[in-house]
């Protein structure tokens, strides 16, 4: 399946947020302190960060007049030396079905601010301006390919539908082959994996440039 040129939308987000939900609530319970497959943050600590992503996103967008030069001003901090830096942290004490309480609900409020985000409407991102549909679909990677990380560290199966990868591989790596399969090429151009005659990924950026 080539990439797609079809728009990138909330119902997507939507999609990927609730299959994410679904497949971390049949993770074993004392498998949430374990290492996030090749990441330095436990698989509890990529929940928090995925979560946190998605609110930002959201935040990014969400003003009257979305800042141009940098993201909102909320605290980023780490809870410990190495983790990640996070304005949303999720409360231990509410156990797994909070923590993933805590990830819907942040997906929820990055598709709302999304369909109500008029197209011409501009944020900053580090990776340069983007709109609402770029926004959607960078919430859509990090989910899709942090859902990666976390099945290696939890023992779960993931694998997110080929429509919805190939829809945002349109919309945020136009340099990505055309001719494999979207799921592994996602994980490729995140550098999560090998792709038969393509070199390995050591650096990488997604472009969510507006179209056109």
């Amino acid at each position: 399946m080539p990439h797609s040129t079809a728009a990138v939308t909330a119902d997507d987000l939507d999609l990927a947020v609730r299959l994410a939900v679904a497949a971390l609530r049949e993770a074993p319970p004392e498998a949430w302190d374990g290492k996030a497959g090749s990441l330095e943050w436990d698989c509890w600590e990529t929940v928090e960060h995925l979560s946190d992503d998605l609110f930002a996103y959201a935040a990014q967008l969400a003003p009257r007049t979305p800042p141009m030069d940098g993201e909102v001003p909320f605290v980023w901090e780490s809870r410990r030396s190495g983790g990640p830096a996070n304005a949303v942290h999720a409360d231990r004490s509410a156990g797994p079905a909070g923590l993933l309480q805590v990830l819907d609900a942040c997906g929820g409020m990055l598709s709302a601010v999304v369909r109500r985000t008029a197209p011409d409407v501009r944020a900053h991102h580090v990776f340069g301006a983007s709109d609402a549909e770029g926004f959607a679909a960078m919430g859509i990677v990090e989910t899709l390919v942090h859902m990666h990380d976390l099945a290696e560290g939890l023992g779960l199966s993931w694998e997110p539908p080929a429509d919805v990868c190939a829809r945002v591989l349109g919309r945020l790596f136009p340099g990505a082959p055309q001719d494999t399969d979207p799921w592994p090429t996602l994980l490729w151009a995140t550098g999560r994996g090998d792709l038969p005659g393509h070199p390995r990924v050591t650096s990488w950026r997604w472009y969510g440039s507006p179209r056109g």
